[in-house]
């Protein structure tokens, strides 16, 4: 099978995942796609999103699952599975060994999201909590399927888990046969890689560029070194592709095949997720929404018609809510302001008339007094405002310096 490439070829080959179709079928769900009108203005060409946020357990994850434990022995079958995992693979593995009637134990990190325990738990998984971060969670998992003899079903670094994730990419071409780039979230490499083998093998032409986080971003400088190197992971609100070094079979196949891997920052994180669901009514979780950030980063760079794949939509409630509100400041939504008013009566009422006026919501006002930077007869107000955009948020600026007020921060 030729990929359009005079390099060897990878691990994998088209028909396995043809293979991993044929047995996901009625057991995965083959994801809507779904426009987007802004998106399209912005890039140009139309962009249309794969829906993995409504797949069951609410992300890819359960094809790849799926597909490497139905191709276990009866006897691996009869000693169980066993995973490690923050949430999304963890839900994909709990499902799809209740499904197949295997005895499944998934170790989560401590502080790991309770909505993801419970359903991981009502998937039919035992599980356990342990470790603070997750490469601690993942020793304790491997050395449970040491002691016990379960199967170790790794979230990333197997062929057939990659042959699941790539049924992501033949949907994609039934679905948007006139697609030029399809855009994906980068963690270890899975869903990235396994769209890459689908999509090369029988689309040379069409581009997949890959997406990570800016501050776990293991793939450019293990590109450049023509290895895996592991990278130290800095805090990220995209957990789901928070992984310090690349798994080895994803690597070989994304070196080979995928056109490019970009970064986005925190700020272009939140603002995509911000985007989904304002603007597509999709709720996203912020690696899911790397694709996303990627598009609004650099609408010009992206050749049209354009899939960018929505991995997941897992998200803890009060992590979005976090989430939004850092998205709609990084989008010019909110806007934070310290000014000095002398300390009469009527002068914060003045104030507000002039916000009023200007139409920005006030959300929260705060008084300082006893600074000693301030004078006998003046008072420090912190505003925090909801605006319409970075227009808006001028427009105040400028009515309160037109009013004789003096920002100071």
């Amino acid at each position: 099978m030729s990929f359009g490439t005079s390099h060897p070829l990878p691990p994998l080959i088209l028909d396995d995942v043809l293979g991993a179709q044929k047995m996901l079928s009625g057991v995965s769900r083959t994801t809507p796609v779904e426009g987007s009108r802004h998106l399209s203005r912005l890039v140009g060409s139309p962009v249309r999103f794969k829906c993995e946020n409504l797949q069951r357990t609410g992300s890819f994850k359960l094809r790849g699952a799926y597909v490497r434990i139905a191709g276990l022995t009866p006897e691996e079958r009869a000693a169980g599975v066993v995973a490690a995992s923050a949430g999304n693979h963890a839900q994909g593995v709990a499902l799809a060994s209740s499904l197949l009637g295997v005895r499944s134990t998934v170790f989560m990190p401590v502080g790991a999201p309770l909505p993801k325990v419970a359903a991981t738990r009502e998937y039919g998984a035992e599980v356990r909590l342990q470790g603070q971060v997750v490469d601690e969670t993942l020793a304790a998992a491997e050395e449970y399927a040491q002691e016990t003899g379960a199967v170790f079903i790794h979230p990333f670094d197997h062929a057939d888990i990659i042959a699941g994730q790539g049924t992501v990419g033949l949907e994609i071409l039934e679905q948007c046969p006139e697609v030029r780039t399809i855009v994906v979230g980068i963690g270890g490499g899975g869903l990235a890689s396994g769209i890459a083998v689908a999509v090369k093998a029988l689309r040379p032409d069409v581009k997949v560029v890959g997406v990570q986080a800016a501050n776990a971003a293991a793939y450019p400088p293990s590109l450049a070194e023509g290895r895996p190197v592991t990278v130290e992971a800095q805090a990220t609100m995209a957990d789901g592709i928070k992984v310090g070094r690349p798994g080895d079979v994803p690597f070989g196949i994304i070196r080979e095949l995928v056109d490019e891997v970009r970064t986005v920052s925190e700020d272009e994180l939140s603002s995509a997720l911000l985007l989904c669901l304002e603007r597509a009514k999709m709720v996203v979780e912020p690696a899911g929404a790397s694709p996303v950030a990627a598009l609004l980063s650099d609408p010009g760079g992206f050749e049209g018609p354009v899939v960018a794949v929505l991995s997941g939509g897992n998200v803890d409630p009060l992590l979005i809510q976090r989430i939004l509100t850092h998205g709609m400041a990084a989008a010019g939504r909110f806007l934070s302001l310290r000014l000095r008013l002398t300390d009469r009566p009527g002068a914060l009422a003045t104030l507000l008339r002039v916000l009023s006026v200007a139409d920005a919501n006030v959300l929260d006002v705060s008084h300082v007094r006893t600074d000693p930077r301030l004078g006998l007869s003046e008072v420090e107000v912190e505003l925090h405002l909801e605006t319409k955009g970075p227009e808006h948020c001028t427009e105040v600026g400028a009515a309160l310096r037109e009013s004789g007020y003096t920002v100071i921060g």
